[in-house]
């Protein structure tokens, strides 16, 4: 029954990869399409910007569904323990990245300079 159920999970994040290369894919040649439409003066700069948008906006939004639908096949395959742990554990890795990223922001760089005066800039400097 586990390697049925692993099968069906690995098809769905094969087939999920699979859709985000198409998209993004798609998403290049629309670009590219729209980008030789404004070049030939048929859509203006303002127009190919918002449809480039409304496109990429698309295209992620077909992104999260796929993700949806492959994390909601790859739960159904858990049992609610499983399910749990799983949960458990992807909170454990966001807060561990939201720690990291935190770090991350606020490092700060140390720099010593030194300033070697000549002997008029000396007085001036005291």
């Amino acid at each position: 029954m586990a390697d049925i159920a692993n099968g069906i999970a690995e098809a769905a994040r094969t087939a999920f990869l699979a859709g985000v290369g198409a998209v993004a894919f798609g998403a290049e040649k629309t670009t590219e399409f729209v980008d030789t439409l404004v070049k030939k003066g048929e859509l203006t700069v303002d127009q190919g910007k918002d449809l480039n948008r409304e496109l990429t906006q698309k295209a992620k939004d077909t992104v999260n569904e796929a993700q949806d639908a492959v994390l909601r096949a790859r739960l159904a395959t858990m049992s609610p323990a499983e399910r749990e742990a799983f949960a458990d554990r992807a909170r454990q890795i966001a807060s561990d990245m939201n720690a990291k990223a935190s770090e991350d922001a606020g490092a700060t760089v140390d720099v010593e300079v030194e300033v070697e005066a000549e002997d008029g800039d000396a007085e001036a400097a005291e």
